[in-house]
């Protein structure tokens, strides 16, 4: 017989989803988590006592691997929800505050801005350096650290009014160029850029304010991106999915906030330099430098800040195979953490809070080997005739499904709207193998040599890398051939619920195989600028006085689309006027118009120009101009994905661009409501 009860209890998760978890009371979470916790635990412990099947040897090998690995899941995923138990915000109001302080006080520091770099595009590095040179804060020097010793980058440095420094030697990756730039300056504080960031032109006065308190040593701020990431770009899903960052800057950081334990991302950071002098500089000889320096501080007493709001955007990677060695670095460096003096085991100075928040980091990545492990246990189902579980159908309903669901329920909600509970997860199937490997060698203990991301190519062809290829398709062919064996085992003993359970767990898998395949899929990328979509009202303005009204699609720093109320304009001589709001326009010179129907793709002409310059500042250096985005609801969003796994990718171009949304003012964030 079904017990109804825990059917019940999803009425609970069902009626708080009515309203966003910041502004509920902090019991009404903690009653969520304690239910969450209680289904887990009743869970597991039937999978212990009551599930295994230990018929023969390969059977129970089957079904404790599968018992191992779902216990792993479910207890490492409660981990990062139970530390949600304490009372956090994003730290915006405790900015305001100390930003009102700080200017009612006479404390001015000098500041070192520091850009490490080593062989960026020089657009790409100019587009830095003009967001740093637009800071509003005046007591400040900006070094750019050359690592590749390119005169080029010479040359745009002195163009600017920076600083240059190009070390002899490239020793110690990162951490070695950011120390040989503390050694240059003499700043009070220091902020660092990485040299695909722009900041907003009031990064420094939103945060020096907080390092007026003399305990703390650092200030973080999310990384957001100005181009989506590969998944969203190949699935064309921009409007229907978020990056994964947005989890962890929106969540995961503003949690680890409240138990002392901000993790340092490398980049969109104000740190003291005395507090840095304390420790010996940025940790050397870690692959993530970052992420063990915030360590280090925290463990000498030292308190780091987390202010949750967007103030710089930068590149994320742009084909699937960066993206993949980008995570392995990642997952590289926090899994060598663990093993160095200043990482989170073996360091002194950290409470039980701080370490495990560290730590949970290092089971995120963890994680990457049970995930694997699901993928492949089907495949005995069909091909071997193993089934590593035996339950009825009543236990289905009963145990399983009520779980399931009040996960599901309940993820998006924790989070704060800033991931799906299943649909985030279904592209990770790309990762699963490369990630695996990488985990495992971190365990053995081999150091991943640090590589830089590419930024700003150009791709005239799609197509996807066979690292990451042959793998899908050898387990999607693997798969069919096990969802057609269960389908004729099913055919041949009638109805079976353990049958019929794996062939939904085949299917699914399918499904996620599929997915990460057409993610994988590279889109061409003719054009590598970053194309956004904003509202303003524009117009152009002909050579003969002439005014037409447009509805703008898509703007870049190179050009922009626009949908007219008739056929295009045709000859040089035209302007396109952007109203940027406060009724301040922005004109922008045309190349001359080729003829054209309503859709209209226009280019500056003279990029050098000073208006466009200032088209550069005003997109990305303005304050409020990235949103904080809420997931759109789960089931239309994967309704969305599915649409598209059965169209052709095609490259991007007017009325197809990847799109990265901006807001033209500033809006709430969906933390304010005063730490919940």
């Amino acid at each position: 017989m079904i017990q109804l009860w825990p059917w019940l209890l999803l009425l609970w998760p069902l009626w708080l989803s009515r309203r966003p978890e910041a502004s509920r009371p902090l019991w009404m979470r903690r009653s969520l988590l304690l239910l969450l916790t209680l289904l887990t635990v009743r869970y597991l412990c039937w999978r212990v006592t009551g599930s295994l099947n230990l018929a023969t040897p390969l059977a129970a090998l089957f079904s404790l691997l599968l018992l191992a690995a779902e216990a792993w899941l479910l207890l490492s995923g409660l981990v990062p929800l139970l530390l949600g138990w304490r009372r956090f915000d994003d730290g915006r109001a405790a900015a305001d505050r100390a930003e009102a302080q700080w200017r009612s006080s006479d404390w001015r520091p000098w500041v070192d801005v520091l850009i490490p770099t080593c062989g960026e595009p020089l657009p790409v590095l100019e587009r830095c350096l003009l967001g740093c040179t637009g800071l509003d804060y005046p007591h400040r020097t900006i070094w750019v650290l050359d690592d590749g010793g390119l005169p080029e980058v010479a040359a745009l440095a002195a163009a600017h009014g920076c600083r240059y420094h190009h070390r002899p030697q490239r020793l110690l990756a990162k951490a070695g160029n950011l120390n040989a730039g503390l050694a240059l300056g003499g700043g009070d504080l220091v902020a660092v850029f990485d040299a695909d960031f722009v900041p907003q032109r009031h990064f420094l006065d939103r945060t020096i304010g907080l390092l007026l308190d003399p305990a703390v040593a650092l200030v973080q701020t999310p990384q957001c991106f100005m181009n989506a990431d590969p998944v969203l770009r190949n699935l064309e899903l921009e409007p229907w999915l978020l990056p994964d960052e947005e989890s962890f800057y929106r969540w995961i950081e503003p949690v680890r906030s409240a138990w002392g334990a901000v993790v340092c991302a490398g980049t969109s950071f104000v740190v003291r330099r005395s507090a840095l002098d304390q420790i010996g500089g940025f940790v050397e000889g870690a692959i993530s430098e970052d992420f063990v320096t915030g360590i280090a501080l925290a463990a000498r007493g030292w308190q780091l800040r987390y202010l949750g709001e967007k103030l710089s955007a930068g590149l994320a990677t742009e084909s699937m195979l960066d993206f993949v060695r980008q995570r392995q670095r990642w997952a590289g460096g926090t899994l060598q953490a663990l093993r160095l003096p200043q990482g989170p085991l073996r360091v002194k100075g950290l409470g039980w809070g701080q370490r495990l928040a560290y730590l949970e980091g290092a089971l995120h990545w963890l994680n990457t080997l049970p995930r694997l492990v699901l993928l492949l246990l089907p495949l005995g189902i069909g091909l071997l005739g193993v089934m590593p579980v035996r339950y009825s159908a009543m236990e289905l309903l009963s145990l399983l499904l009520p779980l399931w669901l009040a996960l599901l329920l309940s993820v998006g909600w924790l989070n704060r709207g800033s991931r799906h509970a299943l649909l985030a997860d279904l592209p990770g199937w790309a990762t699963a193998i490369p990630l695996s490997t990488c985990v495992l060698q971190g365990i053995w203990g081999r150091v991943m040599p640090f590589r830089i991301t590419p930024k700003h190519r150009v791709r005239h062809r799609g197509g996807i890398d066979p690292l990451l290829g042959w793998p899908l398709l050898l387990l999607l062919l693997l798969n069919g051939f096990n969802l057609a064996a269960i389908g004729l085992a099913l055919g041949t003993r009638g109805a079976n619920p353990q049958l019929a359970l794996g062939l939904l767990w085949a299917g699914l898998n399918l499904l996620g195989l599929l997915v990460a395949l057409r993610a994988s899929w590279d889109r061409p990328c003719p054009d590598p600028t970053p194309w956004l979509g904003i509202k303003v009202n524009v117009s152009l303005w002909g050579p003969e006085q002439q005014q037409l009204k447009g509805r703008l699609t898509a703007l870049a720093e190179t050009g922009a689309d626009l949908v007219l109320p008739g056929p295009g304009p045709v000859g040089p001589g035209w302007r396109l006027v952007l109203d940027t709001g406060a009724g301040s326009l922005l004109p922008l010179d045309l190349a001359p118009l080729p003829a054209a129907g309503e859709l209209l793709s226009v280019s500056w002409a003279g990029e050098a120009r000073a208006s466009v310059v200032e088209l550069r500042r005003w997109l990305f250096s303005r304050p409020g101009a990235w949103p904080d985005r809420l997931a759109p609801p789960e089931w239309p969003a994967l309704l969305a994905l599915l649409r598209q796994l059965a169209r052709r990718p095609v490259a991007p171009g007017p009325g197809r661009r990847s799109l990265v949304h901006q807001q033209l003012h500033p809006g709430p964030g969906p933390g304010d409501s005063g730490g919940r």
